[in-house]
């Protein structure tokens, strides 16, 4: 399956915090249940063990889902699961775990508000570019702020899917896939709920928002 196939639609992102206290794989489920195509599991933490099994867990789900897992911030996990790689900027050369993992793997890289970074992750072999923050955001109140304009160039310069993150909502989403938005992210809109119920639905009024041509 190609990369422009599998990478639109719903980009659930993990929250260690919101996803305590056992909430982790009933709301995940519910959020690829509702429709996620991607998951990019994210966690900080330096407890590797625990990290991998969560992250084998999370596996078996999207792998029942249809969804892909995408790990943050470790290539060697990355690697050892068979599964897709997120970058920041400071997280080590996009090119080095590109070599790791093949040709075949999502690795998709955080851009900020900043298209040379966009086009320097495309060069050294990105699935994908993440924008952002297009609203006000809880995981990332402070960073620079991202518009339409530069979604117009990156469609124009970066022949690469788009994924853009920070406070969108069922209601601000639809101005953004207008604008040639693969993939929404999004963390606290899906995983800030009282039940696994209600992931499913806000996943599902994500979701939706990308059934019409």
């Amino acid at each position: 399956m190609k990369d422009s196939t599998r990478l639109r639609g719903l980009y659930a992102i993990t929250d260690s915090k919101l996803l305590a206290e056992g909430r982790l794989l009933p709301y995940v489920e519910a959020a690829l249940k509702g429709g996620a195509r991607l998951l990019q599991y994210r966690d900080k933490s330096s407890d590797e063990a625990r990290r991998l099994r969560e992250a084998d867990a999370l596996q078996e789900l999207c792998a029942r889902h249809g969804a892909q897992l995408i790990i943050n911030d470790d290539a060697e996990l990355a690697a050892r699961l068979g599964v897709g790689l997120h970058l920041g900027q400071e997280d080590g050369s996009l090119a080095a775990a590109r070599a790791l993992l093949g040709r075949q793997a999502i690795i998709g890289a955080t851009c900020h508000a900043q298209l040379p970074l966009a086009e320097q992750a495309a060069r050294e072999g990105a699935s994908y570019v993440a924008f952002g923050r297009f609203f006000q955001s809880q995981t990332k109140p402070g960073a620079p702020s991202a518009g339409p304009e530069l979604l117009r160039e990156a469609r124009a310069r970066i022949g690469l899917p788009i994924v853009a993150i920070g406070g969108i909502t069922p209601e601000t989403a639809p101005s953004l896939i207008a604008e040639g938005v693969q993939m929404i992210a999004v963390v606290h809109a899906l995983f800030a709920a009282d039940s696994p119920a209600e992931v499913e639905r806000r996943a599902r009024a994500f979701s939706q928002l990308f059934n019409t041509p």
